[in-house]
């Protein structure tokens, strides 16, 4: 499965239990390692194809993914809101949305700093370089600081897709060669 299937559109359910931590974690003061401890599941998703698999089958019992989270974020070392956080997500059966709640989380905090979150697929990892150049090129655009949510999905063949908001630019190299061969069928 491609990174990219991992970004699926922020849900309503998503949203209400990334609405609920994120309330949660600010009372406590611990957005920060709240929103670290996440980066880190969401790298282990990304990762982890075993991983990945856990959370999107439904093929697995409530408990049966309940013992496999509780068991992966230990070895993790990951703790705290975060982890009871997975874990009630599991017992609720909705640990498929857990990627949705996680830029769910991330869109909260940056609307929390004043920033936006810009959803970024690449076919190939950015250097920092790159990235802060993004980063600039998106401020200039948007008018305001931008957080970068970057996943690699090599089918795009080169190039890259943003959204920003409602907005979505795609100058991925898979989606011009789509456009070149509808018009090669329609002068053919």
């Amino acid at each position: 499965m491609p990174v990219a299937d991992l970004s699926h559109s922020v849900s309503n359910v998503a949203q209400r239990y990334a609405l609920s931590l994120f309330e949660l974690a600010k009372e406590d003061n611990s957005i920060d390692a709240v929103g670290k401890d996440l980066d880190r599941i969401d790298a282990l998703l990304k990762e982890s194809d075993d991983f990945r698999r856990l959370v999107m089958s439904p093929v697995f019992s409530a408990d049966e993914q309940l013992k496999a989270v509780t068991a992966i974020l230990a070895k993790a070392k990951i703790g705290g809101y975060a982890a009871n956080f997975v874990k009630l997500v599991a017992k609720n059966r909705r640990l498929f949305v857990l990627p949705g709640m996680i830029s769910a989380f991330r869109q909260e905090v940056a609307a929390n700093r004043g920033e936006i979150t810009a959803e970024v697929a690449v076919a190939h990892k950015l250097s920092a370089e790159q990235q802060q150049e993004l980063r600039e090129a998106l401020k200039g655009a948007t008018g305001k600081d931008v957080v970068l949510d970057i996943t690699e999905d090599a089918s795009l063949l080169g190039g890259m897709i943003v959204k920003v908001g409602s907005r979505q630019i795609d100058t991925s190299l898979r989606t011009k060669l789509s456009k070149l061969k509808l018009s090669l069928k329609e002068v053919g």
